[in-house]
């Protein structure tokens, strides 16, 4: 692993996991293809370690012949793919982006790695991985007391967004069995850190709270999931390629499973704790319950044990301790908030998906 080329690194996942890979290996230079949509941003790139490591790519993977230059042109080994549209919510009212992205988009790397890795007799000599980053949704929805999800559980995704992720895993495996192609998946629950854009529910809700405006809570606030602090993913993702088997897939996820609701009731908890004079506390009393989103999976849970047993990794961050990390971030990077809220088309997307479904 020299050369690496990591696609939506300038996204939540992408850019923590490009910081964690400078800081853990020395010998890697990173190549970093975004499209700088909505969610990704320059921002979340300064203050890299190392930078002379970093080179930045405004693109996107759907552009083959670009795809195919970058790949030549670095000599990429090893490709990590983050690059997707990923909030449910946006494939519910659109779901055009999300097939070409998820799914022409994989195929575009997925075609471009077999000629330059499997077509090219002056690679033969080098090793080479295709790592894809997945996500728990493509499982579907766990009864209550039903066990977790296992990597062999069947894909059964209930979103546009999950089924468009469900097809790229399908795609990377079939080029693994097909042609050769070295890869990996891991497929992660719910992430929430530094870097997150505010449409999803961690630090939806935070903002919300710092502004002493209506926290959402889709439906009952019972649906259930296992949260995982983004620094913890990185670290398994770099386990899975430094030690992984190719060819394999890894659940990845936090080892807890709260409701919405009682999650957002520990966030507000920890603002309380956190800012004890602002005139919100306790922030609780923000909470409002909205109509609830069409198809909602109401529990996902991970089964670890094959990551824990095969590679050595499990999550360091406990969900308490990682909430915090989470609240201090945010409290100490309001530059990057009001960067954030300045955007028109974030504004635009609340009214529409938060305050039309009005609330109680």
């Amino acid at each position: 692993m020299k050369n690496v080329l990591v696609t939506g690194g300038a996204g939540f996942i992408g850019c923590n996991f490009i910081r964690h890979l400078l800081e853990a290996r020395q010998d890697v230079r990173v190549i970093n293809l975004d499209a700088l949509t909505y969610a990704g941003s320059p921002a979340n790139l300064e203050d890299l370690p190392a930078p002379d490591r970093h080179i930045f790519i405004h693109g996107d993977i759907r552009d083959e012949e670009l795809v195919d230059h970058v790949i030549m042109e670095h000599r990429i080994d090893t490709i990590i793919h983050f690059a997707a549209e990923t909030h449910v919510d946006r494939s519910i009212a659109g779901p055009a982006p999300f097939i070409t992205t998820n799914i022409f988009g994989t195929y575009n790397l997925l075609e471009a790695a077999r000629k330059r890795w499997l077509g090219n007799p002056g690679m033969q000599a080098v090793k080479t991985r295709f790592h894809h980053v997945s996500t728990d949704e493509v499982y579907g929805s766990l009864a209550p007391d039903a066990p977790a999800f296992t990597e062999s559980h069947p894909y059964t995704p209930n979103s546009p967004y999950a089924a468009s992720k469900a097809s790229s895993d399908f795609l990377v495996r079939a080029y693994a069995r097909t042609y050769g192609l070295s890869i990996t998946i891991t497929n992660c629950s719910n992430n929430y850190g530094p870097y997150q854009f505010p449409e999803k529910l961690i630090p939806l809700a935070l903002l919300n709270a710092l502004r002493g405006e209506p926290i959402p809570i889709y439906g009952d606030g019972g649906q259930i999931r296992d949260w995982l602090y983004v620094r913890d993913h990185c670290a398994a993702i770099l386990a899975v390629l430094e030690r992984g088997e190719p060819g394999e897939t890894y659940n990845v996820g936090g080892n807890n499973q709260p409701t919405n609701l009682q999650l957002v009731r520990k966030l507000c908890r920890i603002l309380d704790d956190r800012l004890p004079n602002s005139p919100n506390v306790p922030h609780e009393n923000l909470i409002t319950f909205v109509v609830d989103r069409p198809g909602h999976d109401r529990r996902y849970a991970m089964d670890i044990r094959r990551i824990r047993e095969q590679i050595g990794w499990e999550p360091q961050e406990t969900l308490d301790s990682g909430l915090a990390k989470t609240v201090d971030w945010y409290l100490a990077h309001q530059d990057w908030i009001a960067t954030i809220l300045e955007r028109p088309s974030y504004q635009e997307w609340l009214e529409r998906n938060y305050r039309e479904r009005g609330g109680s």
